[in-house]
């Protein structure tokens, strides 16, 4: 199934998933965390802090162990909605957001 996700960014915290993303870290979970690197790659900030993307899951709860695992950690107000497939969203990099959050700028 895919979803489309929408969640508003926890700043002070996002830098150090963005470093677990880019160091393979996350990669490596299984099942779903190539899924993850993959749908943070393609998200973008449609807003102050609200993020947004596509994600494909097989959990019975949308993002379940995605959320236990990762995402709990580095969003809040998490909402998922069934969609057809892959869409467009609109707005800046959440990647490039996460990067200078890692590297101390903006």
């Amino acid at each position: 199934m895919i979803y489309k996700v929408k969640a508003r960014v926890i700043d002070d915290a996002i830098g150090e998933f963005y470093r677990k993303l880019a160091d393979g870290t996350v990669a490596k979970q299984r099942p779903d965390g190539e899924e993850i690197v993959a749908s943070m790659k393609k998200a973008v900030l449609t807003g102050p802090r609200v993020a947004e993307w596509y994600e494909k899951c097989f959990c019975p709860t949308p993002l379940q162990h995605e959320r236990q695992t990762q995402y709990d950690s580095y969003f809040t107000d998490m909402t998922t909605t069934e969609a057809e497939g892959y869409g467009g969203i609109k707005g800046e990099s959440l990647w490039d957001y996460m990067a200078s959050k890692a590297e101390g700028h903006a």
